[in-house]
């Protein structure tokens, strides 16, 4: 099972020559701290500026490397992850294969444990991915497929909540009743996000149910799924 962590401001941990140094107060500029997130970047993990603290948008990506080694994904730079992350061995965050036992054929792959998102061509190639936002107390793993359920459209360009305060953009239902693929919502009043792209892949943030993508990825989910499509939730 996924643990669901939270963004902490007022304790930051670092890994400094190989001891755990854990501070108080303030994040403060770290050369360590830089130096794990220039490999970050490096290998697609988006950990945002280089600038030496470690501040959510760096522990999102800790986060997001932790789940693609398949370790703890408490977000913090433990000896483990550090010692992973400079290795030869240490694999791109942003590439990963389809998970075992995800089903054949054209389809799309969630992974909860992940927080990633498989567009998967009828021949196994995969044709796009990326990570997502989801609430596992609402969808659970399981075969679904996109259309219509419980008498609402399969598939609504620029949906709404009901309080008409958030556009809920490429939307492609896929479980009963409302549960679907979409954009990270929008304010009507202005059109920005309710939260950046760098939360995606992480637990930092829950849905209402649905399945959060970034706009990019939402857009390959609407072509993708213009035919009855396949998902799998693992």
């Amino acid at each position: 099972m996924r643990t669901f962590i939270r963004p902490v401001a007022a304790v930051v941990s670092l890994v400094v020559t190989g001891a755990l140094l854990v501070t108080g107060g303030p994040a403060a500029a770290s050369a360590s701290v830089e130096r794990a997130q220039r490999r970050l970047n490096a290998l697609g993990c988006d950990s945002g500026p280089a600038d030496g603290v470690l501040g959510d948008w760096t522990r999102s990506a800790v986060v997001r490397f932790q789940s693609r080694h398949q370790q703890a994904q408490s977000g913090d730079l433990t000896r483990a992850t550090t010692k992973v992350l400079f290795s030869a061995s240490a694999k791109r965050c942003d590439v990963r294969p389809v998970p075992a036992q995800s089903g054949q054929g054209r389809r799309i792959v969630i992974s909860q444990r992940q927080n990633w998102l498989w567009l998967v061509t009828a021949k196994g190639k995969v044709k796009a991915q990326g990570g997502l936002i989801d609430n596992t107390s609402v969808l659970a793993p399981g075969r679904y497929a996109t259309g219509s359920y419980c008498g609402r459209a399969a598939r609504i360009h620029r949906n709404a909540t009901p309080d008409g305060r958030l556009y809920l953009d490429n939307f492609v239902r896929f479980a009963p009743c409302g549960v679907g693929f979409h954009r990270i919502p929008r304010y009507v009043s202005t059109g920005a996000q309710i939260h950046p792209d760098w939360l995606l892949g992480t637990n930092f943030r829950e849905s209402h149910g649905c399945i959060r993508l970034s706009s990019a990825l939402s857009e390959r989910v609407w072509s993708f799924t213009g035919v009855r499509t396949r998902v799998r939730v693992a």
